[in-house]
């Protein structure tokens, strides 16, 4: 019987420890940041299955594509778990990646082809390994850029070196790009631009949850220019939650409103927060290492040779520290994922104190 495999990134869903590190988002806005005396006229009916018109139009502005062009998602992994759905076949993707988005490939039974991104390598893609692994059954193509765990970026070069592979050995299979982590550059660093950019087969995937602060809203969107795959896409979404929340959409578009002023805030957030994770791993660095993101909210970390792994867990935990074992994501067990972006800098620098008792007691 088809189930949905368990994996342990679920215990982040849990209690909060003294210490969170494990996280991949930054800080939380309130409810009352986004507020209107309008709201309270918002009537609690249904929504429309593609999502509210003035939302989506938020999102294609942003994208430079038409409102038509744009469902809006139960979160972001909703549309993932969708596009795996209508395109069950056989999928190219990376390990490590974000545990959630191989399970929806493994639940709906698809024939998974693996690019393997490692730490020596500095998790860099290359557009020749995902062309090694195409075949023309191939019918998705699942990459992120930044990637989670890692946070390093997809060069546009290289998406669009896949493109062409695609176009010659699986020319109808179609690119997902995990866009999740685009709009969380560190301070005055450029925003990249969608990949959406390289044609009709690419098809981009975000939410508002990590670069915004408002997970608990559940709000993606699966934007693509083919109108038969965005068909299929809004049959799909109504064929599982008919429509999505008018409340949390009504809301989604207020956080679009102030989205300047909430990015503005939370860029140098990260770049700050991004400098007193590099000194850290800087001032223990005979036992530690990393490899620098580009953009985002987390990083990897990963256990030089000389320090225990069991014992290094036991003190972490025993200090009220929690990370994201790389095991979560498929990469080697002396991997971590640290989250930087969601603590305040006080925060995360007693946390990162608290790490470095751990590290130098398994040493």
């Amino acid at each position: 019987m088809p189930t949905f495999p368990r994996n342990p990134i679920m215990s982040l869903t849990a209690e909060q420890p003294r210490h969170e590190l494990g996280e991949s988002y930054g800080p939380d806005l309130r409810l009352a940041d986004l507020l209107t005396p309008e709201l309270g006229d918002l009537e609690l009916g249904y929504g429309t299955a593609a999502g509210d018109v003035r939302l989506r139009t938020a999102i294609a502005d942003r994208h430079g594509v038409r409102p038509e062009d744009v469902v809006v998602t139960v979160g972001g992994m909703h549309g993932i778990f969708l596009l795996a759905y209508l395109l069950e076949g056989e999928v190219v993707t990376t390990a490590p990646q974000f545990p959630m988005t191989r399970n929806a490939f493994d639940t709906v039974g698809a024939s998974v082809r693996v690019v393997p991104l490692t730490f020596d390598e500095g998790y860099r893609l290359t557009a020749d390994a995902v062309r090694a692994q195409l075949t023309p059954e191939t019918r998705l193509v699942s990459l992120a850029t930044p990637q989670n765990p890692s946070g390093v970026a997809v060069p546009p070069e290289t998406l669009r070196d896949i493109v062409d592979a695609m176009s010659e050995v699986c020319p109808d299979a179609y690119l997902l790009v995990d866009e999740t982590y685009r709009a969380a550059a560190y301070g005055d660093d450029p925003v990249v631009d969608t990949a959406l950019r390289f044609g009709p087969k690419v098809v981009s995937v975000a939410s508002l949850s990590k670069c915004h602060g408002v997970a608990g809203l559940r709000i993606g969107w699966v934007i693509s220019t083919d109108s038969g795959l965005v068909e299929q896409l809004t049959t799909a979404k109504f064929s599982t939650v008919v429509t999505g929340s008018t409340v949390t959409e009504a809301l989604a578009l207020r956080v679009f409103e102030q989205e300047d002023q909430i990015l503005a805030v939370r860029r140098p957030w990260l770049e700050q927060n991004l400098l007193i994770t590099q000194d850290w791993v800087n001032a223990n660095s005979e036992l530690v290492e990393w490899v620098r993101p580009d953009a985002g909210a987390l990083c990897v970390i990963r256990l030089r040779p000389s320090v225990d792994l069991e014992r290094f867990r036991r003190a972490a935990a025993e200090g009220g520290v929690r990370l994201a074992d790389g095991d979560w994501f498929g990469d080697e067990p002396r991997v971590f994922r640290l989250g930087f972006g969601f603590l305040p800098a006080g925060e995360l620098k007693a946390a990162l104190d608290a790490l470095a008792e751990a590290v130098h007691a398994a040493h």
